[in-house]
């Protein structure tokens, strides 16, 4: 700790911070635009100026750029110093000559970090009467606009993307004051990441064009916190919502999570709430054809499910809470997880690892801070985008702990860190069977099918720790690569091990698992990895249920005949004549959910369920992370959440358990109570009915405007608020004006600071550290340390004749379900294929596009063709919930409708 005097006030504060970041933190108002807390500093704005004296004796001073100014003990300095202001006051009115007078028609305007700092430096009129320079803007793509005209040379954007997200597609041009931040000529943004921009921006250079096409001002917004629903890694967003229509999503730092940044799939899917495929009104089509409103909805499924045998069908992207109530409903022995049986499988392994295994996952902060990565099987910016990005932070990690250090260069001096290190990188290693972005970074990616992959996880395993099995028959070059990995993990202080699902093999994760408990039993500070396929993967794991094909089995077999599918399209988890045969079977055919679908099309029974911006409910994240989303705004009486949905049936009912539950809270109570893993599930936010000096936690900012308008075509009178019964939070702008609980924090803002992400800093314990509070969400598994190695090594992949061993392929763009339905995203979406090895393509005499015919548990598939280097002779790729690609179980064998013969086994290193 070191003491400092801010204008002769000491405060005791870290060292090693430069000067900027630590005022902050003590709460001072000091502008700045070049600096971020995640990207360090550079002096390019010098908008930060403050006063810097020798000693107490010193009355002169000079002037220093705070963000370049490392704190030291004894430090006296004045931001309220005369000459720092009329310093800082110039620095504005140079950055604004050539700023446009368009505040009242930007997309950022009383949002904007340039409006805030230019209030707080006092530059309240411009001296500049002179011709501006402007500039043509180009089109980057679906998910943002450009606007060049605004720029005030901050740096910020070219920093992010290529430094920090590694794009390499955005860039700066030109010199002096006729800087151009853009692309070298129009065209979309290639990065996945590159919605960030529209916050990283402090001006509206780059904004979202999503909101652009429904746009309304920050503050007119009614916002909640929430979750991203479209991967497993849990990232915290907020949801603004105007008129009924949820308007954009924008991050909500948590400083264990995501930080300060989200993928383009988490901020742009969310589009899917507003379309026109929404589930809005109950609908009986069998029984009761008439009764199309809530209450004879209700009746006909609580009659149908007591007439029947009823066995219900949970789903791995509803919350916790609605996949409960279904259980509580349907019992024990009839709930069946809604997901294809390998996952099933992979999942159920991969929350045995987590509990039972050496090594705790790490949060993506953590994994930011590891020296060496091994990635096994899994394409991380596909299946995880956020992951990937904090894998490319962690590659820094080795230089700047042996070179940086040494050195004595504060890590937070950006430019002078990346001048030392060049491009010099820590060990990453990925084992693959495609290409993925992350392999730029690689000290070494390796190709092969899952079963090699496996193989290699178990030969660096047995050279870490001999008790782990041996792997016979490896080549010797093999034995160099696996002892190339084994000595860059051993000598890294956090090495960490990822893995996850999408590949589709239990071997491959077994083997990160033996990695990862062989470099525990010698004393390393390891972690592990693994993602799941989506949101609610691990939640619906941790509660426990069947498989689905015994949902098929039980209809099929007659020990059932009425279903509940929740939230669920059973044709993206099971082959089209495997569910049309079950749903024809069943009686009664009941299904909730908020989209149509073709499950939907075929339901007796539908129930519109609330998405999440109009539900509460919890999710559980890869790493066990418990975490609670809120609803964005009030919703028709017949739209609600699918878990209440549930509990209105059993009341109906009169089951026991569910008509003793009054409101949100005693769901989650009763969740805590039956299974123990799960309490903390209770701990993610505060009950219903805190409040704070007597008030909710209002969603509506205390500037929100029109509320009496809005409905006036209606009534002129301003009707009552809805109340939330589910949460602390108001659907109004009356409530408590101060901070709230980390968990429920529904945007950011203090006063001065305006911009969302910039006022993060007011909520921080310290600036880029955790949130006061903490952050949120709970930690719900650590590891017991009691599972053995596993011995289950594979033998090496051998082709099959006439067949091709179809793998998954995942795309950022068009995997993922519900954001397949957001328009922009849509844009993004590649072509159907199917991915061949070259070598193999001239064997069948395949060209690129030409189409591929072959069958797969007998469905049948005509893809067009794309040639791979990569991907191993024997195997092809087959994109995973692609519009225009029928679903199968993958990996499998897929049978060529053309005459093709290995003639001999490729040679393999493994």
């Amino acid at each position: 700790m070191a003491t400092i005097y801010i204008d002769n006030h000491p405060y005791d504060v870290q060292t090693g911070k430069n000067l900027l970041e630590t005022c902050l933190t003590l709460g001072k108002d000091l502008p700045y635009f070049c600096w971020h807390p995640a990207m360090g500093s550079i002096g390019a704005c010098r908008q930060c100026a403050v006063k810097v004296y020798k000693d107490e004796n010193d009355t002169k001073g000079k002037l220093f750029m705070s963000c370049m100014e490392q704190v030291r003990d004894g430090m006296r300095i004045s931001i309220a110093d005369l000459e720092a202001k009329e310093f800082r006051a110039h620095i504005i009115g140079w950055l604004m000559t050539n700023h446009p007078h368009d505040c009242a028609v930007c997309d950022e305007g009383g949002a904007c970090h340039l409006q805030d700092m230019t209030v707080m430096t006092g530059h309240n009129y411009r001296a500049y009467r002179f011709d501006k320079r402007t500039y043509i803007n180009q089109y980057l793509g679906p998910f943002l606009n450009h606007e060049m005209n605004r720029c005030i040379q901050c740096y910020r954007c070219v920093r992010y993307y290529k430094d920090y997200a590694g794009g390499k597609d955005l860039d700066v041009f030109a010199a002096h004051n006729h800087l151009y931040f853009g692309r070298a000529e129009d065209g979309v943004l290639e990065s996945e990441f590159s919605g960030n921009l529209a916050e990283v921006c402090p001006t509206g250079v780059f904004t979202d064009k999503t909101l652009k096409q429904h746009y309304t001002r920050k503050w007119d917004l009614t916002s909640a916190p929430s979750v991203c629903h479209h991967c497993s890694l849990g990232c915290n967003t907020i949801a603004g919502e105007r008129y009924g229509t949820l308007r954009n999503i924008t991050n909500r730092y948590n400083g264990e999570v995501n930080g300060y940044f989200l993928c383009d799939r988490g901020r742009f899917g969310y589009e899917f709430v507003n379309s026109a495929g929404r589930v809005r009104k109950p609908l009986v089509r069998s029984r009761l054809p008439e009764a199309t409103e809530k209450y004879p909805a209700l009746k006909a499924a609580s009659s149908a499910i007591s007439a029947g045998r009823v066995i219900g069908i949970g789903s791995p992207r509803a919350s916790l809470e609605s996949n409960y109530v279904l259980k509580k409903l349907v019992g024990e022995d009839n709930f069946h997880h809604g997901v294809s049986d390998v996952d099933h499988d992979l999942v159920d392994l991969a929350l045995h690892i987590l509990r039972n295994g050496p090594a705790r996952t790490p949060s993506l902060r953590e994994v930011e801070k590891a020296d060496a990565v091994f990635i096994l099987g899994e394409d991380l910016t596909s299946t995880a985008p956020m992951l990937a990005l904090a894998v490319r932070q962690s590659v820094r990690q080795k230089p700047i702990l042996e070179e940086v250090s040494q050195a004595k260069i504060p890590v937070w001096q950006d430019a002078a860190v990346r001048e030392l290190v060049q491009s010099e990188k820590g060990p990453l290693f990925i084992a693959h069977y495609t290409p993925t972005k992350l392999d730029e970074l690689a000290t070494l990616s390796f190709f092969d099918s899952p079963d090699t992959i496996a193989r290699l996880g178990f030969a660096v395993a047995n050279l870490i720790d001999p008790d782990s099995p041996e792997v016979r028959g490896i080549t010797e070059e093999g034995q160099e690569l696996a002892q190339q990995i084994t000595d860059a993990l051993l000598a890294a202080k956090n090495p960490l091990i990822i893995s996850g699902t999408s590949s589709g093999s239990e071997r491959v994760l077994k083997a990160a698992a033996n990695i990862a408990h062989a470099l525990k039993t010698r004393e390393k500070a390891v972690g592990i990895s693994l993602v799941v396929p989506e949101c609610n993967s691990m939640g619906l794991a941790m509660l426990g249920g069947h498989k689905l094909e015994s949902a098929f089995e039980a209809v099929m077999n007659g020990y059932a005949d009425t279903v509940i599918i929740l939230e669920n399209d059973l044709y993206r988890r099971a082959s089209a004549a495997t569910i049309d045969q079950f749903l024809k079977n069943c009686k009664q055919v009941i299904v909730l959910d908020h989209l149509h679908n073709a499950t939907t099309e075929k339901a007796g029974i539908l129930l519109p369920a609330a998405p999440f911006s109009e539900a509460d409910g919890t999710l559980i994240n890869n790493e066990g992370r418990a975490q609670r989303f809120f609803q964005v705004y009030p919703t028709a009486e017949e739209i609600q959440e699918s878990w209440h949905w549930l509990a209105e049936i059993g009341t109906i009912m009169a089951d026991e358990q569910i008509t003793s539950w009054h409101g949100y809270d005693a769901i989650v109570k009763a969740i805590a109570k039956e299974y123990p893993e799960l309490e903390g599930v209770s701990k993610t936010a505060p009950p219903s009915d805190f409040r704070v000096a007597g008030q909710r936690i209002p969603r509506e900012p205390h500037r929100f405007s029109g509320r009496t308008s809005m409905l006036a075509n209606i009534n002129v009178n301003e009707p009552k608020p809805a109340e939330d019964p589910d949460s602390p939070l108001s659907y109004t702008m009356e409530g408590y004006r101060g901070q709230p609980p980390s968990s429920m924090i529904p945007f950011f803002w203090a006063p001065g600071w305006n911009s969302n992400q910039q006022a993060t800093n007011k909520y921080q314990e310290e600036v880029g550290g955790h949130l006061k509070g903490g952050d949120p969400g709970v930690r719900l598994i650590e590891p017991a340390g009691t599972a053995p190695f596993s011995t289950a090594v594979p033998q090496k992949f051998v082709p099959l004749e006439g067949h091709l061993y179809m793998l998954p392929l995942h795309h950022t763009f068009g995997s993922e379900e519900l954001s397949n339905q957001s328009p922009s995203i849509r844009e993004r979406i590649p072509e159907a294929y199917v991915a061949i090895n070259a070598a193999d393509a001239i064997r069948m005499k395949l060209d690129e596009g030409q189409l591929l015919s072959f069958s797969i548990e007998g469905q049948i598939y005509q893809l067009p063709v794309r040639l791979s280097q990569t991907i191993p002779s024997g195997t092809a790729g087959m994109p995973t919930g692609l519009p225009g690609v029928p679903f199968a179980e993958l990996p499998a064998w897929a049978i060529l409708n053309r005459d093709i013969k290995w003639k001999q086994q490729p040679q393999t290193t493994f």
